[in-house]
């Protein structure tokens, strides 16, 4: 079994890929394992371009395939925004309860109709020796008028995938990860890591 780390700190995120890559021979551990690796800034301009900086620069640190992943909410109203911006649109990084807050008030004048929207997941994996790879997901849907929901994280209270009836916070977690745009994205990224994992 190979050992491959997750390159984030954030337990909801570890806890959710751990499930999502649990029928895939890896040994998962997380940045909370390597407490000296340095943070790495988000500068890039697409998720794809984010999830590969955190991939590459922790796969150079610990010496060990990495894998990241950058997510974010895309509201068709806001032109796409959030988008990477999702985790400090309010303006304090992870502050999960502003950041939905403040997208419901920018689309609080919006009809039903215009309430798209998709969660994105880039996820990628890169080895020590500068291999890599980049996938993306997309679930597609629109946003509620209130939260709703206990489970999840981030915006999940206010997203209702498209054809459902209850936001992604109101799903089940095995349910969730069916169907999320990290799950899809992951799903797709597995056999490609097992590529890189063989070369490594």
């Amino acid at each position: 079994m190979t050992q491959v780390v997750l390159a984030t700190h954030n337990r909801h995120k570890v806890e959710e890929l751990r499930r999502i890559l649990a029928p895939y021979d890896v040994k998962l551990a997380s940045l909370e394992d390597f407490p000296d690796v340095p943070e790495v800034a988000e500068t890039g301009a697409t998720f794809a371009d984010n999830a590969l900086l955190k991939a590459r620069a922790v796969a150079t640190a610990t010496g060990l395939v990495a894998v990241a992943d950058d997510s974010g909410l895309a509201v068709d109203a806001l032109n796409g925004m959030p988008g990477v911006l999702s985790a400090r649109w309010a303006g304090r990084h992870g502050d999960d309860e502003a950041n939905l807050r403040l997208v419901l008030a920018q689309v609080a004048d919006m009809p039903d109709e215009r309430r798209g929207a998709a969660f994105v997941c880039a996820a990628a994996a890169a080895t020590p020796e500068g291999s890599e790879v980049v996938v993306e997901g997309r679930l597609e849907g629109s946003l509620t008028r209130a939260p709703r929901g206990s489970n999840g994280f981030g915006y999940d209270p206010i997203f209702l995938p498209a054809g459902g009836e209850r936001t992604t916070a109101e799903l089940d977690p095995h349910d969730k990860d069916a169907i999320s745009h990290r799950g899809r994205a992951f799903r797709e990224l597995a056999p490609l890591l097992a590529t890189l994992l063989q070369r490594s």
